[in-house]
């Protein structure tokens, strides 16, 4: 069983990257290089520097992700430090793919240092991923009631009534989270969650971060698609919601080939060079740039740690 465990994820990732890469292979059989060359050059200077200011935000808004998490376990650490390392922990998680895992591990290898035990990461862990669900949770609630016509984009069988009252759904959910945190409901404590109610403080403010770190992300895409049957920032935003939380459940790194299946199902009236250039940016931008400066990051920190480790060694 534990080997089995062991091979399970990786043989997901691998099982979504192949099918995803073949059905995209027979879609966009006949989509040439120069069309998508043409499709990026033809991005206006405006789109690129909105797309870089898109991805500021996103990453800003994730460094809020630890910082409430460790104001919820009672931990003060400089604001730099915490940057740093979540910027560092979701620039490699989101390539590598598994981000629970390989988030707990840079979080762990960065947090000890400053004093937290073991289980302490692991409940940081948990409230950032947490965070991130409810705000997905939230944002996808606020989608269906705005845009309920987005559902048939994917599954034109459902009545658009269908997917307004599920909208109406999650955010009564999200409300009752809200009221249990303002009213002091007993911890929730099953065989597989347990979850304690934050501060109220705490609550709105993950309420405020999550939403606009995917909306930052979503905003890269969408300002470098062109004007001609862009369906607006709502359903675009709606179709960032749900490719990147299939690629986050895929474990496939960087969402390789799900993140472009989903969009061009979703996008179905603009031309795919158009939509695989903007995902292009988005990867860039969201994923390759963010990576190459993680590793930059994690080498200075090894490095300063062997230096204060060989000064003590003297000492």
């Amino acid at each position: 069983m534990k080997r089995l465990r062991k091979f399970f994820w990786p043989l997901v990732s691998t099982l979504a990257i192949v099918l995803s890469v073949y059905i995209l292979y027979k879609d966009l059989r006949g989509l040439s290089l120069d069309e998508f060359m043409a499709s990026i050059n033809a991005i206006p200077v405006s789109g690129w520097i909105l797309a870089c200011g898109a991805t500021l935000v996103a990453y800003a808004a994730l460094a809020g992700y630890d910082h409430l998490a460790l104001e919820h376990l009672g931990h003060r650490i400089s604001l730099w430090f915490i940057t740093l390392t979540s910027f560092t922990t979701y620039a490699l998680s989101h390539n590598i793919g598994a981000s629970v895992f390989s988030g707990a591990l840079v979080r762990y290898r960065a947090y000890t240092s400053k004093g937290l035990t073991g289980s302490e990461v692991g409940v940081l862990v948990a409230f950032c991923s947490f965070t991130f669900a409810l705000g997905t949770f939230m944002l996808f609630g606020f989608v269906l009631v705005l845009e309920p016509e987005i559902i048939e984009r994917f599954a034109d069988f459902l009545p658009i009534e269908a997917a307004f009252s599920t909208g109406v759904f999650i955010l009564a959910v999200v409300a009752l989270y809200v009221v249990g945190s303002l009213v002091g409901f007993r911890p929730i404590d099953t065989r597989w969650l347990k979850l304690e109610y934050p501060k109220p403080s705490l609550v709105f403010r993950q309420l405020i971060i999550a939403p606009i770190e995917l909306i930052g992300a979503a905003g890269i895409i969408y300002f470098v698609l062109p004007a001609e049957g862009n369906p607006g920032f709502f359903v675009v935003l709606g179709i960032f919601l749900a490719s990147f939380s299939v690629a986050l459940l895929s474990h496939a790194p960087g969402g390789i080939g799900v993140l472009e299946l989903v969009f061009l199902a979703g996008l179905p009236d603009m031309d795919p060079a158009v939509v695989l250039a903007a995902l292009a940016v988005f990867r860039l931008f969201y994923l390759i740039v963010p990576f190459v400066m993680a590793l930059v990051v994690i080498l200075v920190f090894e490095r300063s740690r062997f230096l204060a480790r060989a000064r003590n060694g003297e000492d």
